[in-house]
């Protein structure tokens, strides 16, 4: 090949394999040495002119190949292998792999973390239900779901309510191609009500065009239209969509640097692109937007906590003395003023039956917190769900962790092989034998606090701070009977709420009437129904004597 044509296919190869894989023109970065070396090779492989000799049937060399192209090759790959290997393995830097995570601050009661929340807050359909929720909404227009498919599902507070949300994507080159302006919508599963699913096309009487993601191509793929205008240069990762208060879509794009050679991946800030118009605008991570829930990149956190906790006493310590590691992985929950964090459990290294205690961390600014306190890992909770109702076959969800009248609870649901929620269930984080299932959530907390009521409340002695006791005249009282079960409401003269027990609390429930003196202890939460603890009808203690 002549050196002007070689020359023009090297070019036309380099501009091809940049514009594919957008490698990040950064120090630490292995994707572009790595792009180099193969297009030095490559440039080797044009330059260099061989034969077989008829004679002898070896390669003879008629132009050799380049001296300053080897030596680049050289240094570039003593520049893959061994710069790594000094400057980034924890041989070398483990107290830089256990620092990354900054500072872990030791909590109290993990149930001040999690703010208390009322049963009608509790989220019941987790991502894989989403998805069934929205594929059947996308379903229902055939027109649309043959030009589209549903994105990845993100969790997310809009306004004050929980949502999974995930775009509507080209399903191909030629979808795309016919459709450039960009796809119509994105779908809205609530995380407390499987019923409520929405398919968003308009926001403020303006149709929706998603015209920048991850599966439109040329310039209308989001990562290409970063790198292109301005962020060739930084490493960018987890491409979320979310939607602000108003319903307007945008990918949120972490920014990242590599802190310890060429690992230590850690967040620095975003980038908020507008799905429809392309419109970028940088943050950093504390002036960034309150309607933005996730900065830190699950991946990055779930590997900055296990080098936390696998390097607590060096990289020589091969007896695994005080190392931690984290349990199934990392749930996104909300606690106080709506802030979201990462929760997970962490158990010894080897010995992964139980919790020795769980971290909290600050989905914005990784702020982490340790509470050192046994209890069951997740999918020890899952198993003692299931267990209660083995016969039955169904599969637990992921639990996930609320403050159940200051009682850290782990809350589900029961599925069947469908995926579609049939019941419920809650679990004691502090002991997985403490399990409550019912078919409503109501049904749930009432079994939940029975069978943690019949244990003495010996599992957590703060939990009394939140016990009320009352002597009132009853007003009302009303029995309802659920799935073969006797519930029994009723309203006193000096309390607002409504009561509700069953014949499991009292046998004098069900004989009790309107104008008895009654004398109940409750939990005070943040419910408008309240399960009572204990009941006794005084007006029938009187007239037993």
């Amino acid at each position: 090949m002549k050196k002007p044509v070689s020359i023009v296919v090297l070019v036309i190869v380099a501009f091809l394999m940049f514009y594919l894989k957008l490698p990040v023109l950064s120090y630490g970065f292995i994707q572009l040495p790595f792009l180099l070396l193969l297009l030095t090779v490559f440039a080797i492989f044009l330059f260099t002119k061989t034969m077989v000799t008829p004679d002898t049937k070896k390669i003879k060399f008629l132009a050799r190949p380049n001296k300053m192209l080897m030596l680049i090759a050289g240094l570039l790959v003593i520049y893959m292998t061994l710069f790594p290997a000094v400057t980034s393995l924890p041989i070398f830097k483990s107290e830089a792999y256990k620092e990354l995570i900054g500072k872990v601050a030791d909590g109290k009661e993990m149930a001040n973390h999690i703010a208390p929340i009322s049963i009608d807050e509790i989220r019941v359909v987790d991502e894989d239900l989403a998805y069934l929720l929205g594929e059947k909404i996308l379903g229902s227009q055939p027109a649309l779901g043959s030009q589209v498919e549903l994105g990845d599902f993100c969790i997310q507070k809009v306004g004050n309510d929980l949502y999974w949300v995930a775009p509507l994507l080209h399903s191909g080159f030629f979808k795309w191609l016919n459709n450039q302006e960009g796809t119509a919508g994105y779908v809205m599963v609530s995380a407390t009500n499987e019923r409520d699913v929405k398919l968003v096309q308009t926001v403020g009487s303006k149709a929706i065009k998603i015209k920048y993601q991850q599966s439109a191509y040329f310039q209308s793929n989001i990562a290409r239209h970063l790198y292109c205008n301005g962020y060739a240069t930084v490493g960018l990762t987890d491409y979320t969509f979310e939607i602000d208060d108003s319903g307007k879509p945008f990918w949120v794009v972490t920014k990242y640097d590599k802190k310890i050679g060429f690992a230590g991946n850690d967040a620095t800030g975003i980038l908020i692109v507008d799905a429809q118009s392309g419109t970028v605008k940088e943050y950093g991570i504390a002036n960034a937007p309150k309607w933005v829930d996730r900065i830190q990149p699950i991946d990055f956190v779930e590997e900055q906590l296990n080098d936390w906790g696998e390097y607590v006493h060096g990289y020589w310590n091969f007896s695994n003395a005080n190392k931690l590691q984290i349990t199934e992985g990392l749930t996104l929950v909300y606690g106080h003023d709506n802030k979201s964090y990462w929760y997970t459990g962490l158990t010894s290294v080897g010995k992964d039956e139980s919790a020795v205690g769980f971290v909290l961390v600050d989905t914005r600014t990784k702020e982490a917190t340790f509470y050192k306190q046994s209890g069951a890992t997740e999918m020890a909770a899952q198993s003692s769900a299931q267990g209660k109702v083995q016969e039955k076959g169904y599969k637990a969800s992921l639990p996930i962790p609320y403050n159940i009248n200051n009682i850290p609870t782990y809350v589900m649901t029961l599925k069947d092989e469908g995926g579609l929620v049939k019941m419920y269930a809650m679990v004691a984080i502090s002991d997985y034998t403490i399990v409550g299932v019912g078919n409503s959530m109501r049904e749930t907390l009432t079994a939940f606090k029975n069978v943690y009521n019949m244990a003495g409340n010996k599992l957590n002695a703060t939990s009394f701070a939140n016990k009320k006791s009352l002597k009132s005249v009853v007003t009302r009282i009303h029995n309802d009977v659920k799935n073969g079960n006797s519930f029994y409401y009723f309203t006193t003269k000096d309390y607002p709420n409504i009561f509700v027990g069953s014949s499991q609390i009292s046998n004098q429930l069900p004989v009790t009437i309107v104008g008895d003196s009654v004398s109940v202890s409750f939990d005070v939460d943040k419910e408008e129904v309240i399960d009572v603890s204990t009941f006794e009808n005084v007006t029938m203690k009187k007239k037993t004597k």
